[in-house]
């Protein structure tokens, strides 16, 4: 047979021809509508099976095909019944698509067109509704997930792994096309994107609807991510949605349910004082995948060498008085203390040092071992603990940790990194939402260092205890919470929640909710006021959303109990998920082609349709020759249990080592630079020790360069290095300095005036070892400030006043 069309890389078909994504937001709530163009160009009937990824958040409520003039939209059902229905269909020769979320990790999907006959083509249609996350720069973040990394699997972990067939971006055979709509109350001011787009088009005058599409030829090398700013943005406000006619009334798609978005606002005086204690534990992935930069460039820089600056940045930001630890993992793992140490001149000049001999050396990312040494610790009295998480998020077992997180949620604040393309959203927002914290993604060239400098923030603002949400209802209108109850507070960031509301009021009724919480010993409060009339023109948009999140806290209440309770609540969460027709971990959608009445004949050839993965993600080894001259033996069969991830489509390669050399743990199987070999699906966690991973120390960015010079109290030294960052020689630097004033003094003052000199573009990673420079300074009592201040700025060469450096 002659190969046509679109072929992988083993020249086999691809029935998968283009995918059209179109965004439409309103406010903070995103609906999507996805369609995937099948042709099936082969000579006998095939099965195009396409895992991809979906945000971790999303409410799937939508999936239907349409084979010429013929649409068929699928149902709900039961996952198990489902499967039954499509192999049946296919098995009496009628066309069935089934649709089902993974059930290791809701952010994988798996797409099944089944009997797709030659010569015909199939439009499938996906939609489902997302709440855009709150950035901490005010922006509100889209991502449309194109890149799917094979997930590492540990032996052991509960559940089957996900089958990904994967290729790398460059050779994804078919194209990818998204468009946006925004609208807003408010004006958008900015759409910036990590991917190229036509220049933004307003609709309106007051410039609050806009449209935005992606530049052609995307290189499937990332994924799509918006971040849309609006002017006064994030205001408390409240949408209720009407019930559906045609749903019973008392049930949750009958009657209205509203969406509370509270930001609330904390007194100034006490954000002004940042917390002087608590227990910072730092986590880092150091898996062989994070070798590579965040954006699969050539970039020098790696994941890893962004996350050991990260690491230095935060090591001189703590406060005095804190206790911390660094741990990090892979397929093994490793602390640098054995338990948390008190922060001092001696323990962190230790941390750093081995901070920068840290590689991506460890294999795989098995991420429970550590968390439950962590949580093993005892925790320090009055020293809260904040965790913090770096990965890129290439694990297989995320349900297994983020139970685990939720499990010591009341010991501990979970913070979370998400570190490239592709890193999984299901694992980096769980981890946050049940830890209590906040969840960053570092993608494209963006920096690490902000993002992380302000989550620390957060770590530092006074901890939210008794935290209480109280309904104020017109008589007759009674609330159910469908939302978990809210366990975190933090200035400016959004707390959602959903409810639904029984019963009858009139047309002008008002509800009032108001969130008391206690704030550094003091009681505060925030209430917002809102009308019960309906909202127009949301469809069920709010509904869905509101049961995805009932859904959600139903489907972790069962992986708590599984074994323990009589399969009650997956009961109650495939009602519910047929019932609003969202998708769950229990249910999936089912199509059937019963229309036509004609039986499609001929055996029938499965094809899988490849999903776009970063290099990382690759353990490909091509060329295995002059073994003689290596420490590794290259073996030619994949290891199902470990390797099942890492793409059909490629020849799959694995080193062992050779037992001679084990001891040693110097085993390499190295490839061409192209095929980067991944050390996470190694079953011999081997550290590869290849002159990449050699702890590389080049000349530091400057700003990197003053800031490890600046001792725990938060001074700095007199020291021709500190001249050195500052463009000086040490003796110009000791004849600009005041008689009256000692050496410790002025090299401080000068690397503040350096900083707000030269630096003020990176303010948000200076700022917090600033404020503990200037507290030190303070503590001197020094005579002669504006003298020092005037003679640095003179000696710099810039212009900086003394109230700037905040003395």
């Amino acid at each position: 047979m002659q190969r046509c069309g679109l072929l992988t890389v083993q020249k086999e078909p691809v029935p998968l021809k283009s995918i059209e994504v179109q965004l439409e937001v309103k406010d903070h709530v995103a609906t999507v509508v996805s369609t995937l163009i099948y042709e099936n160009k082969e000579d006998k009937p095939i099965e195009a099976v396409f895992v991809f990824p979906l945000p971790g958040d999303a409410a799937v409520c939508h999936f239907s095909a349409k084979i010429g003039q013929t649409e068929i939209v699928a149902d709900v059902k039961e996952k198990q019944e489902a499967r039954e229905e499509y192999d049946d269909a296919l098995s009496s020769g009628q066309q069935a698509f089934l649709l089902e979320e993974s059930e290791q990790s809701p952010d994988i999907f798996s797409l099944k067109v089944g009997s797709l006959p030659p010569g015909e083509s199939a439009s499938i249609r996906l939609e489902y509704v997302i709440e855009l996350s709150v950035q901490a720069d005010d922006g509100l973040r889209f991502c449309l997930p194109a890149v799917l990394n094979p997930r590492y699997q540990p032996q052991g972990s509960e559940g089957a792994s996900v089958q990904v067939t994967s290729v790398p971006a460059s050779q994804v055979p078919y194209t990818l096309s998204f468009s946006a709509r925004v609208s807003s109350p408010r004006p958008i001011s900015k759409v910036e994107s990590s991917c190229s787009l036509d220049p933004l088009q307003y609709l309106n005058t007051e410039q609050t609807q806009a449209t935005v599409k992606l530049a052609a030829g995307h290189k499937f090398d990332r994924d799509v991510e918006l971040l849309i700013y609006y002017k006064d943005a994030h205001q408390p406000t409240a949408v209720v949605e009407a019930g559906q006619a045609s749903a019973k009334p008392g049930t949750l798609m009958g009657d209205p349910v509203v969406m509370l978005s509270l930001y609330p606002e904390f007194p100034q005086a006490v954000m002004s004082s940042l917390a002087s204690c608590g227990e910072f534990v730092f986590l880092l992935d150091r898996s062989g995948s994070m070798d590579f930069s965040t954006d699969n460039s050539e970039r020098q820089e790696t994941c890893i060498g962004s996350a050991r600056d990260t690491l230095l940045l935060l090591l001189k930001s703590l406060p005095m008085g804190c206790y911390f630890n660094i741990y990090s993992f892979g397929s093994t793992y490793e602390h640098i203390f054995p338990k948390s140490v008190e922060y001092s001149q001696k323990t962190m000049e230790e941390a750093v040092k081995k901070v920068e001999q840290m590689t991506a050396n460890l294999g795989g990312t098995e991420i429970l071992m550590p968390l439950n040494h962590i949580y093993s610790q005892p925790c320090i009295p009055s020293q809260p603990r904040q965790l913090f998480v770096f990965t890129d998020g290439e694990v297989g077992n995320t349900h297994q940790v983020i139970n685990l997180v939720k499990k010591n949620s009341a010991s501990h604040r979970c913070f979370s990194f998400g570190i490239g393309e592709g890193a999984s959203s299901a694992l980096i927002n769980g981890l946050a939402k049940e830890g209590g914290g906040h969840a960053q993604f570092i993608t494209g060239t963006e920096r690490m260092q902000p993002k992380v400098m302000q989550s620390l923030r957060f770590a530092l603002q006074p901890v939210v205890s008794d935290i209480s949400v109280t309904w104020d209802l017109p008589k007759g209108v009674s609330v159910t919470v469908l939302s978990p109850p809210i366990s975190t507070i933090f200035q400016g960031q959004r707390s959602l929640v959903y409810a639904q509301l029984t019963g009858q009021s009139s047309e002008a009724a008002e509800g009032c909710v108001t969130v008391k919480y206690n704030l550094a010993g003091h009681p505060s409060q925030n209430q917002l006021t809102f009308n019960l009339k309906p909202a127009e023109d949301t469809g069920l948009t709010v509904h869905r959303l509101g049961a995805r999140t009932l859904i959600r806290s139903l489907e972790m209440e069962e992986r708590e109990v599984r074994g323990q309770q009589d399969g009650r609540l997956k009961e109650e969460v495939v009602k519910l998920s047929v019932q609003s027709g969202v998708s769950s971990s229990f249910t999936a959608f089912i199509a059937v082609n019963r229309d036509d009445g004609k039986t499609i004949q001929g055996p029938m050839v499965q094809r899988n349709v490849p999903a776009p993965a970063a290099m990382a993600s690759f353990y490909a080894v091509k060329k295995c020759n002059r073994r003689s001259q290596r420490s590794a033996v290259c073996h030619s069969s994949p290891q199902p249990e470990e390797l099942s991830n890492a793409g059909v489509p490629l020849l799959r390669l694995w080193c062992k080592e050779s037992s001679s050399l084990r001891s040693q743990r110097s085993a390499v199987c190295r490839s061409s630079p192209q095929d980067k070999a991944m050390q996470d699906f190694s079953s011999t966690r081997i550290s590869n020790i290849s002159e990449r991973n050699e702890p590389q120390l080049p000349l530091k960015h400057p700003l990197l360069q003053l800031v490890s010079l600046q001792q725990a109290s938060g001074s700095w030294l007199l020291h021709p290095a500190l001249a050195a960052a500052l463009g000086k020689t040490s003796k110009e630097v000791e004849k600009s300095k005041p008689a009256s004033v000692n050496k410790e003094v002025w090299a401080t003052i000068l690397a503040l005036i350096w900083l707000h000199g030269f630096k003020m573009d990176a303010k948000e990673e200076w700022e917090l070892l600033a404020m503990k420079a200037v507290s030190w300074l303070r503590a001197q009592k020094v005579p002669c400030v504006t003298e020092c201040v005037e003679a640095g700025s003179a000696l710099l060469g810039c212009s900086v006043q003394k109230d700037a450096l905040g003395l």
